[in-house]
């Protein structure tokens, strides 16, 4: 006879999965701005694209003008980009709900935190303690 699951034990574990999901969504999000090379924003990228497009619409050099074609065209990649990256303060948000429980779930201790790229503040706001071991 298959023992039902109290209503303790699924609220239980749906807290898990949703504070596994918000630290893997964190977690992405960091190791995406850690890429290497200079940020550009949107509004920079706009800018951009525009300049290069006067300066297509200026250059009589048609080689130099498909150079600066393409340029325009990685620029507008670009823009796309930035549209789909993640909202890191909300995902950071998430984490800091719920990295204290999970650490000591897991027995995640700050020091590995701290190795994979969570700032300091991001483990003080959420309470993980500096400590060698959560258990």
């Amino acid at each position: 006879m298959a023992r039902k699951m109290s209503e303790e034990h699924k609220a239980a574990l749906a807290r898990g999965r949703a504070q596994g999901r918000a630290i893997r969504e964190y977690l992405a999000a960091l190791e995406q701005e850690r890429k290497p090379g200079r940020k550009l924003d949107k509004d920079t990228a706009e800018q951009r694209i525009a300049e290069v497009q006067t300066r297509i619409d200026d250059e009589p050099d048609p080689a130099k003008r498909v150079e600066l074609i393409q340029r325009r065209l990685d620029l507008e990649e670009r823009l796309v980009e930035l549209a789909d990256e993640p909202d890191v303060q909300a995902l950071e948000a998430g984490f800091v709900d719920a990295a204290a429980e999970y650490s000591e779930r897991k027995g995640i201790s700050y020091p590995a935190w701290r190795e994979l790229g969570v700032p300091a503040a991001t483990l003080k706001a959420a309470g993980v303690k500096r400590t060698r071991r959560t258990n």
